[in-house]
């Protein structure tokens, strides 16, 4: 199964987030969507990082007094991972758990397909194995009836 087999199913609505907005601002819009991370970008509409759960409460840990005023270009991560509509889902995996990351932009030269997150992936193999399983027990009853 490849990234773009999950793209078809769930669609490639990604919400962003600007980079000069407050991280209060960036909390309503996690809570609003219900989503785990938040592509940052600039006025032009270019992604400059993205930011997740985890960014947010290191920022209330770490800098509690500034929350109030505090932007996401500050908390950002700009080192961004990305993949493409043709990366198979087991790779994706691989790499989310190697670098310890929950969300994976998609990403076709310079437009964005969408975002993939972990449960996503997990979601697909799940589904995934549920089919093969069905398959070999089909083909086990076809073989050796009764």
């Amino acid at each position: 199964m490849k990234v773009k087999d999950i793209l078809e199913k769930k669609g490639n609505r990604v919400i962003t987030v600007e980079k000069g907005s407050s991280v209060l601002d960036a909390m309503s819009i996690f809570s609003a969507n219900r989503v785990g991370s938040l592509l940052v970008v600039d006025k032009a509409n270019n992604i400059l990082g993205i930011i997740g759960g985890r960014d947010v409460l290191m920022a209330v840990v770490n800098q509690l007094e500034e929350i109030k005023t505090l932007t996401v270009d500050k908390i950002m991560t700009t080192d961004l991972i990305v993949g493409t509509p043709d990366d198979y889902v087991n790779d994706i995996m691989n790499i989310m758990t190697e670098n310890r990351i929950r969300h994976i932009p998609i990403m076709e030269g310079k437009d964005l397909k969408g975002l993939v997150s972990i449960g996503d992936v997990v979601k697909s193999q799940l589904k995934e194995t549920h089919v093969e399983n069905k398959y070999l027990k089909d083909y086990i009853a076809d073989k050796y009836p009764g």
